[in-house]
């Protein structure tokens, strides 16, 4: 299972490493790349992952509801901590938030639980989503309007692709497949870029990381273990959950700060570091909830 796991997880390193040794080098302005990422790769990325799948969100509403108050309450306890360490919120909290659900999630969760299991992480990956692109974004930006948020790519995309996934509506293979192919350019980028950014990290940044990667996945599996005793959760589902908690801060939170200047290089050092943490982490997570 280790060796899995390590699979899954090192080529996520590989390429940020890669983007590490690139930015020593060359020190690249990645603005544009980030930006062209987020107004179409990513959206792509998500469309995809909605509309190729198929599952019940009224059967599995509970779990879009664990998703919510996850985030919500996270973000509370990352304000605390941020306050705390003496650190901007808007830098901290949303890596506490928003976890790594889709390039480690869905993988792990058909690694542990199999296909039967997808439908239950797609409705967490969807909701993760929508409140990331509207709440995270606002938490970065106040100037961003919420009667706005679906003409951002991904918001659009995410609705776009659930509406596809719920109504059945059948997609022609070619295009189907151009999509899938600019999503497929979405995750390495991401994962390059961080690893620009990294480079630029003094060490005070890789002192929050450290800190950030150990509090996101505690306070995750402490909250999952709440609400799936609250929500009387059971099987596969409670495992799922209780995964869920404890997955890394999402690569994402590193592409928002770039795009919005909220110290980019604090982020990506505790995006960065979370991810390397979860190797020793997510292993034994999968170890008890697989018992």
């Amino acid at each position: 299972m280790v060796e899995r796991i390590v699979a899954i997880v090192f080529p996520v390193f590989a390429i940020a490493i890669g983007g590490w040794l690139y930015g020593r080098r060359h020190k690249p302005d990645m603005a544009f790349a980030n930006q062209l990422n987020m107004d179409v790769f990513v959206p792509a990325l998500v469309f995809a992952a909605l509309a190729d799948k198929s599952f019940d969100l009224a059967a599995n509403q509970m779990l879009a509801w664990v998703a919510f108050l996850q985030i919500a309450a996270s973000g509370v306890i990352g304000w605390a901590l941020a306050r705390m360490l003496r650190v901007d919120a808007r830098t901290f909290v949303p890596p506490m938030m928003f976890n790594n659900t889709g390039n480690l999630g869905l993988p792990l969760t058909v690694l542990a639980f199999g296909d039967q299991a997808l439908g239950l992480i797609v409705v967490i990956f969807m909701v993760t989503n929508l409140l990331h692109f509207s709440f995270g974004a606002w938490l970065l930006d106040h100037r961003v309007k919420w009667w706005t948020l679906w003409r951002i790519p991904v918001v659009a995309a995410s609705i776009a692709g659930l509406a596809v996934s719920l109504l059945q509506v059948p997609i022609w293979a070619p295009l189907k497949l151009a999509i899938k192919m600019l999503g497929d350019v979405s995750v390495p980028l991401l994962l390059f870029s961080l690893g620009v950014r990294v480079a630029d990290s003094a060490l005070s940044d890789l002192r929050i990381g450290l800190i950030g990667a150990l509090a996101r996945p505690l306070m995750g599996l402490a909250i999952c273990a709440v609400l799936v005793w609250l929500f009387d959760i059971q099987g596969t589902a409670r495992a799922l959950v209780l995964l869920y908690g404890a997955l890394p801060p999402a690569v994402l939170n590193f592409v928002f700060a770039e795009r919005y200047n909220q110290e980019p290089s604090r982020v990506a050092s505790i995006v960065m570091v979370g991810n390397i943490v979860a190797v020793a982490i997510i292993p034994v997570v999968l170890a008890v909830v697989l018992e």
